[in-house]
Parts: structure tokens; C-alpha cells; sequence
């Protein structure tokens, strides 16, 4: 009775009992699931492990308390920037440097987690190729300019791919097949454990010819293996496949098949599969335009917000991932597996800075269909699931330690009820850049900005959450006032060159905004624009009042912010979004964005080399793959934030693609 109140008192998620007396028998009775028990000393016991003395039983603490701290500091965690990405533009699948599959949610990106060992550890679902001598990888890399992953060992190399062939990537979600491809000479080691739903339905696997099955799922999942000879394993409530495979220099194919239960060869060989996939990426790769400065990092950047984008409707998913955290063991966990118009509009505007309008026009159709959906662009949410519909409902997954011990792990994201009036901006600015570079706009298009602008007439007075979602009361925030002001600035110039109308109702209310963002953003005690007005508070995101030419960037109130930006939020290679108060525990690491945008600022005052030195300081970040997550934390020197994160690759772009525009 003791310990089931314990239990439910602290909400734990497993219990250890070590115990010597008969009487224990009654507590070893209760244990299930993850539960641990030990006996101590000889007799019968319902306990599952047994040590030999009392003084085994320090020991044994000792060990558990060691592996405990290691899992809380995250010391054990794959570290976030050593994990890249595989998607077939509908989901994302995350591989660690050991080609461990540690995340894959199916059939889309926002689905539930079949693999989600990276926020659980190894019983929340993993699919594993190991070589029996227990190297480590001696390569990890990109074939080209694609998302075909390949691990190489001494003897053994592994590709890993989701198909993208025969125009799967703009098919609705439903199928997915991923593909690992052994190749080389020795024994290596299958682990195949899937969970169903983030681990929380049991998952049974029975064996069938040419692989395995996942017994009793709403959508079949099965594994092509021909001639591999599995072995079922019994792990708590659920179970797990492994099989020794003996590489004799013939492929060994292994197909995850998400929405089928055939196990029937593929029609079309895993060789045209794997060239039709390459293709896919690597043409629209090389029509970009790249600059001089790091272009093979700014095309695998452009990759990955291509990567993100959902090739079904258009959207553009934040980041591939839920709940890594901010703040390593904190609460500071998110999920960004959704789509933010403005986050959307602007990766969209940086792929079409780079040559590649198309993302940014099928954006703009699913944006229009959402407004459509709303009845009035005043309605838009800051943010919606990759096909549209809301993803208000936040839940946590209780079942999940999370990340380095970071709970909770949240699925939805709350932030969608929230009132964000920089939302607007960012569209209104893709569309005119895209006007700027001939791309075959329409009055639908024009519909979509003066929606925006409408928006903001009604309501640019409101305070609001900003872009941070800041969970705590309404502000007047500079920058939410900046991109009302952008909207209706750059709302007027398209109906000037592509209407051929002046709307002098927008330039009259732009010049009214301007004004006040000027007369109350600028805080003389700070010596500089705030984060709000009548706030004392630096903030990265007031860059944007010189970044959008709200003030000419030679003003020297703009070179005060700057400096003084740079001053209270810099920290090394990176940027905080602000120091105050915002009502969560812990404190997060600085933004990758946030560095771009003051590298960004230095190029604007005139400072083309100290904005050098920050991009090569965020390019030093990246990870072997050449991918970022959301934030680098100085002290501890490690990735934080999900990843990849869209934020984080347009930043790093832009900020090269403007220091590159001065020397032109």
C-alpha cells in the first residue's frame, strides 16, 4: 500500500524495489511494465533480477543514481546535431550517427511516432543496424545533393532513404516506405523494435515470408526482409525482432512499409527507387542560385526547407520534431512538427531569394484555401496542421521521459489560440518579393495581401503574444508593430506595380504606424528599441525595425539597438531572443535565427566583416550533415531546439545571401 501511494503521489513512471524479506514478495506482486525488482539474497522470488548481498544493494543504487544523472544531463542523449534527416516531403525520419533510426512519425510528419526512441529511450521504438564487431561508423554523409543517407563502416556501408519515386512526395500521406540497403562483407546485428503510438498501444510483431508484420495496427506496417531469420523477443507490453544477417557482398534490402500489408517484391527495382529519389533532389538543387559565401551549406539549408515543406497541400513545417528541449531536464519542450504562416512565408521567401519560386506559390494557394476556411484573414491562426486543420489541443505524452530526462512531451501546440498580429508581414513580403522577381502572380494573390492589410487595419492597435508566443499577458511588441507596418507598406507597392492603383488608405495608415512605433518603441533608458513599449527590455526580434526599412538602417537609432542588441543578448556564437521574465522555469539557449538577424543588422550599418564573423561563428554550429536545430546553448556547447529547424536554415541564407549583396 506504501508503495502504490508513493506511486500516485509523485506520478512516477516506473518504480525499483529491492527487498530480502518474504514480506517483499507482496510489494514484488505489484510491480509491472517498467518496473524494476530486485531480491536480495537467496529463496524464490517474483522479483526479476537478484543480487547476492545487502551490500550490493549500495551498488546497485550507486549505478542507478549514475545512469539517472547521465540521462537528466543528457550526457547519454545522442547529441541533437548529430542527427540527420530523411523525408519524402510528407514525414521526417531522424537517423543518429550510429544509423540508429531514433524518430519517425507516419504517415505524416505530425502523426503519431512509430519510433520515438529519441524522447523515450530505447523501449519508446528504435530500428537499429549494428556490425557485430562493434566499431563506430567512420563516415556519415549525404549521397550529393539529397536526403539518401549513407553510414560507412571498415567493412560495411548502409543506406537509408524515404522513397520519393514515382511522384510520391505530392501524393496524400497515407503510404510510406523507407529503405535501408547493407551492403559489404561480415555480421551485423537487426534490431527492429517499432511502438505503436508514441509507445503508449502494445506492439506485437509476427513473423510471415519475406519479413515481419505489426500485428493488429489501424493502418498495416510490415518489413520487406527476404532471407532474413528473425527472432521474437518479449519487452514489457511489447515485443521486438532481432536477426544476425551474414553480408557476403550481396545487397541486403530492408523496406518499412507504412500503409501496406503486402510484403510482395516492389514493382519497380530498389536500384531506379534510389535513383528516382536522388533525382528528385538533387535537379531541384542545382537549379538554385548560390552565392559564394558557404554555398554548399546554404544549398543543404535550401534542401532542408524544401524538406520540410508538405508536398500534399504546400505547407511548411517548422521543424521536424516535438519537445527537444530548450532547456536541458526543463519544460521548455515544443512541438514544431506543424505550420507557422509566418515561419512558412519566410522560409518560403528565402527559397525564392535562392531561384525557386514554387514552394513559395503552393504556399500561398494553401494559404488561401485557409483563409477561405476562416471567412476573413483577421481570423488566421498562428499556426495549423500540415493539411489545414487546427492543432490547438496541446497534450502531454506521460509515457515518454523525454529528451535527456525533458519533460513534459507535448504534442499540438497551444500557441494556435494565441493573438499574433506579426503573422501578416511576412506574407504580404513573400508576395512582393515575389513580384520583385517575375513570378507569375495573380489577382488571387492580390486577394490574399489585401486580406493581410484588412487584417491589420482592424486590428493593429490590439496588444499581442509576438512571435516568441510568449505565454503570459498581451504587449504592445515592437516587432508585431513593425510587420503591421510591412504589411500595409509592402501591400501599397504591389498595388502600385502590379495593379497599377495607388491605395493611399494603406501608405496613410503605414506612415500612422511608423510613427507611433518610432515615438513609443524607442526607450531612451535602454538607449535603444525595445521589446515593447514602456518596456525596458532588449529584444533580437526589434532588429527587424532596420532590417524592413520601418527606419533607414543609418539612423542612428538603429545602430544604437544594434549594438546594444548585441551587447545584452550575445553570447559567443549565438543570440538570446530576450533576458526577461516569460514566466517558464530554466533558461534556453540562444537562437540561430536570432544570430542571423544581428549579422543581418551589421551588414545594414555598414559592418560587412563583424556580420562575417557571426555567420561563420552559426556555419561552425552545424552538424555533420549540415544541419541546425533551433538554438546552441554557450555554457554547455550543444544543440538544443528541434531540429532541423526551418528558422535556423533561412537565417544562416539570408544573412549570406545580404553580406553577398554589398560586395555586388
Amino acid at each position: 500500500k506504501a508503495l502504490e501511494q508513493i506511486r500516485h503521489r509523485l506520478g512516477v513512471t516506473a518504480a525499483v524495489f529491492l527487498g530480502d524479506d518474504i514480506t517483499d514478495e507482496d510489494a514484488f506482486r505489484t510491480l509491472f511494465g517498467p518496473d524494476l525488482g530486485v531480491k536480495v539474497g537467496p529463496g524464490d522470488s517474483l522479483a526479476r533480477h537478484r543480487v547476492a548481498e545487502p551490500i550490493d544493494v549500495g551498488r546497485v543504487l550507486a549505478r542507478l543514481a549514475e545512469e539517472r544523472t547521465k540521462w537528466l544531463t543528457g550526457s547519454q542523449a545522442t547529441p541533437i546535431e548529430r542527427l540527420s534527416m530523411l523525408t519524402d516531403q510528407r514525414t521526417v525520419v531522424l537517423i543518429d550517427d550510429h544509423a540508429k533510426l531514433v524518430w519517425g512519425c507516419m504517415p505524416r510528419i505530425d502523426s503519431s511516432a512509430l519510433f520515438a526512441d529519441l524522447l523515450g529511450g530505447p523501449g519508446a521504438g528504435a530500428f537499429e543496424i549494428t556490425p557485430i564487431h562493434g566499431e563506430p561508423p567512420v563516415l556519415q554523409d549525404y549521397r550529393g545533393d539529397t536526403f539518401v543517407l549513407r553510414t560507412r563502416w571498415r567493412d560495411v556501408t548502409l543506406t537509408d532513404y524515404l522513397d520519393c519515386s514515382e511522384g510520391r512526395t505530392l501524393q496524400r500521406a497515407g503510404r510510406t516506405d523507407l529503405v535501408r540497403v547493407l551492403e559489404g562483407t561480415g555480421r551485423v546485428r537487426i534490431e527492429f523494435a517499432p511502438r505503436l503510438d508514441f509507445g503508449r498501444t502494445p506492439t506485437h510483431l509476427v513473423v510471415r515470408d519475406n519479413g515481419l508484420a505489426i500485428d493488429d495496427t489501424l493502418d498495416p506496417v510490415v518489413l520487406v526482409s527476404p532471407g532474413v531469420q528473425w527472432h521474437i523477443d518479449e519487452d514489457g507490453k511489447h515485443q521486438r525482432a532481432w536477426a544476425d544477417v551474414e553480408l557476403r557482398g550481396k545487397p541486403v534490402v530492408l523496406e518499412l512499409r507504412y500503409g501496406t500489408g503486402s510484403l510482395n517484391a516492389s514493382v519497380l527495382p530498389e536500384a531506379e527507387r534510389r535513383r528516382q529519389t536522388e533525382v528528385h533532389w538533387s535537379d531541384w538543387a542545382s537549379k538554385l542560385t548560390l552565392p559564394e559565401m558557404w554555398p554548399n551549406l546554404v544549398k543543404r539549408g535550401a534542401l532542408a526547407l524544401r524538406g520540410l515543406v508538405h508536398g500534399p497541400t504546400g505547407a511548411i513545417a517548422a521543424a521536424g520534431t516535438t519537445s527537444l528541449p530548450e532547456h536541458m531536464g526543463g519544460v521548455r519542450n515544443w512541438d514544431y512538427r506543424y505550420c507557422w504562416p509566418r515561419d512558412a512565408a519566410m522560409a518560403a521567401r528565402t527559397l525564392t531569394r535562392l531561384g525557386s519560386t514554387g514552394e513559395a506559390l503552393r504556399f500561398l494557394d494553401w494559404l488561401l484555401g485557409i483563409v477561405d476556411e476562416a471567412g476573413s484573414a483577421e481570423r488566421l491562426a498562428p499556426v495549423y496542421g500540415v493539411t489545414g486543420l487546427d492543432c490547438s489541443v496541446e497534450a502531454e505524452i506521460a509515457e515518454l521521459a523525454g529528451y535527456g530526462g525533458s519533460r513534459p512531451v507535448r504534442i499540438g501546440n497551444a500557441a494556435a489560440r494565441q493573438v499574433q498580429l506579426d503573422v501578416f508581414g511576412p506574407i504580404v513580403d513573400l508576395v512582393a518579393t515575389l513580384m520583385h522577381r517575375g513570378a507569375a502572380l495573380s489577382g488571387e494573390h492580390w486577394r490574399v495581401v489585401e486580406a493581410m492589410a484588412d487584417a491589420v487595419a482592424a486590428r493593429w492597435a490590439e496588444p499581442d503574444h509576438g512571435i516568441w508566443e510568449i505565454r503570459g499577458p498581451r504587449r504592445h511588441h515592437v516587432h508585431s508593430k513593425v510587420m503591421c507596418w510591412v504589411t500595409l507598406d509592402r501591400a501599397a507597392e504591389i498595388s502600385r506595380s502590379f495593379l497599377g492603383r495607388p491605395r493611399e488608405d494603406f501608405e496613410a495608415l503605414a506612415d500612422t504606424i511608423k510613427a507611433e512605433v518610432i515615438d513609443r518603441g524607442w526607450n531612451e533608458m535602454l538607449g535603444g528599441f525595445g521589446a515593447a513599449y514602456d518596456v525596458e527590455e532588449w529584444d533580437a526580434a526589434t532588429l527587424f525595425i532596420g532590417l524592413t526599412g520601418l527606419i533607414d538602417p543609418s539612423d542612428d537609432r538603429f545602430k544604437r539597438t544594434v549594438e546594444g542588441t548585441e551587447q545584452a543578448l550575445r553570447d559567443g556564437p549565438t543570440v538570446y531572443r530576450y533576458r526577461g521574465e516569460d514566466g517558464l522555469p530554466g533558461v534556453e539557449g540562444g537562437f540561430h535565427i536570432c544570430a542571423a538577424w544581428l549579422a543581418m543588422s551589421h551588414a545594414a550599418i555598414g559592418q560587412p566583416q563583424r556580420a562575417r564573423e557571426i555567420i561563420d561563428e552559426i556555419a561552425a554550429l552545424s552538424g555533420h550533415t549540415g544541419l541546425l536545430s533551433e538554438q546552441f546553448d554557450p555554457a554547455a556547447k550543444r544543440a538544443l531546439g528541434n531540429h532541423p529547424q526551418a528558422y535556423s536554415h533561412l537565417g544562416l541564407i539570408d544573412a549570406i545571401l545580404d553580406v553577398e549583396a554589398l560586395d555586388k
